[in-house]
This record gives C-alpha cells, structure tokens and sequence, in this order.
C-alpha cells in the first residue's frame, strides 16, 4: 500500500499537481525527481496495490536508481565508517556491513518506492557525522571539523524532511552538543570568548543552517507544485488562487 501511495506523490511531483500529505516533501520528492530523470512521465494511476506496471517506467521510482542506491551508501558509507570509527575494529565494521547487507527488511525495503531507505541513509548520515565531528575535537574550527559539523546540519534538515521521525536524530545529535558544550565551559584552560565560538559555531551548523534547509525544502515543494490537485480544498482561497486549473484562478480574493 506505501508504494502505491508515495508512488503517487511522485507523480503529482512530474505532472506539477499540488497535494496534500502529512509527511514533509524531500522523500517524495527525490522519487519524484528519480522518476523524472529515469524518464518515467506520471501517467500510472497507482490506483490500488498489486496493479501491474506494463509499460510505464517505474524501475527510477523504484529499487535500481534511488532506494536501492541509498542503501548500498548506506551499508558502504555509513555503517562500515561508522564502526569503524567507534570501535576502531575492522572485522567489527565488516561483520555490522554484511548482516545489513543480507537483512531481509533493508533487501525489501530498497526494492521499492519507500520512504524508509531514503529516511535511514539520513539518520545513519547525521550519526556518522556527529561521531566524525567529536573525533575532530582536539582540532576545533580546522576545515575537517567545519565540514563534519556542517554535514550534521545538513543530514539533520534531509532527516527532517522526509519524515518527522527523523526529530529523533536531532534529539540524539542535541544531547551530544549538550554533552560536548558542558564539558568545553568545565575546561579552565579555555576562555569564555572560545567558548562564544564554540557555541556560536553549533548554533549555526546545526540549528540555523537544518531550518534554512528544511524551509528551502517547502518553498521548492509549492514553486514546483503550482497546479490544482486533490489537495486544494486543505488551503485558503487566496492560496487556491494561485494553482492554475483551479476555479479560484487568479481571482482577487480578500483578506
């Protein structure tokens, strides 16, 4: 029922046609775009599960191009690093890839068009982010460090804005900053002023720069969608009026 479902988010994305959804629009609309892209045209009615896909060409939408490639980065680029940078143990991060590798959910998960892939390659990026940042401590403001905390922000704002689950991650990369910010104003050797910096430099990376993207993320979501759909009558009028098709169409509407 999912594939159906966020199969037909992905072509209302191609075909321009606003919805409305509860999830935010980044996963729907990277399948849209690998639909797109792998020259699938938004016609498939995704009417009920189980409906054959004949012609259309949803092999983009589905496992080859984007679900299926999240999860190969996912396995390669992040549990393995990740292993290998918490345990220091390279059969440990060989171990933890192969029984991701073989797990039965994670093989299901990526043969179809989901959400989940795309929402674990974000969680699994902002953890292995974090852990590269704290091994960056002793080399505080270097470009290594900048870059790390930075891609924390941006895998939390990608993790967000597939699903809200992904405020979970933020909870865990927030209490690590606590954690990590309360033992920089315990060190005596450091100053207040530094201390300013260090606060300032995580206020930036990973508070301003997650909603500035998360933000970004809805404005391509209504500048790409500005064609009436099922989803016009959840909106004002004056909003309706701006989806061409729809019967309020560049009416003056009041205030």
């Amino acid at each position: 029922w999912d594939e159906t479902h966020f199969g037909k988010m992905g072509s209302y994305y191609i075909n321009r046609t606003f919805f409305f959804d509860v999830h935010p629009p980044l996963g729907k609309m990277l399948i849209g775009l690998a639909g797109y892209l792998s020259g699938y045209d938004g016609t498939f009615p995704f009417q009920k599960p189980g409906d054959r896909y004949e012609q259309h060409n949803y092999i983009g939408m589905r496992g080859v191009r984007l679900c299926r490639l999240l999860s190969n980065w996912l396995v390669v680029l992040c549990l393995s690093v990740q292993l290998l940078e918490l345990s220091k143990s390279l059969p440990a991060a060989l171990l933890t890839a192969f029984i991701v590798i073989f797990d039965t959910g994670c093989i299901t998960l990526s043969q179809y068009i989901l959400l989940d892939p795309i929402l674990m390659f974000f969680l699994m990026g902002a953890v292995l982010s974090m852990v590269k940042c704290n091994s960056c401590a002793d080399r505080p403001f270097s470009a290594s460090w900048w870059f790390w905390l930075s891609l924390t922000g941006v895998s939390l704002a990608g993790a967000m804005g597939v699903k809200f689950v992904g405020l979970f991650v933020v909870l865990l990369v927030g209490l690590n900053t606590i954690y990590d910010l309360w033992d920089l104003l315990g060190n005596l050797s450091l100053s207040l002023v530094m201390f300013g910096k260090h606060l300032l430099a995580r206020v930036l990376c990973l508070i301003v720069l997650p909603l500035a993207l998360y933000t970004a993320m809805f404005a391509v979501h209504f500048a790409v969608l500005n064609r009436s759909g099922p989803g016009d009558g959840f909106f004002s009028s004056a909003f309706q009026s701006q989806l061409i098709g729809n019967n309020l169409h560049n009416v003056s509407v009041p205030e």
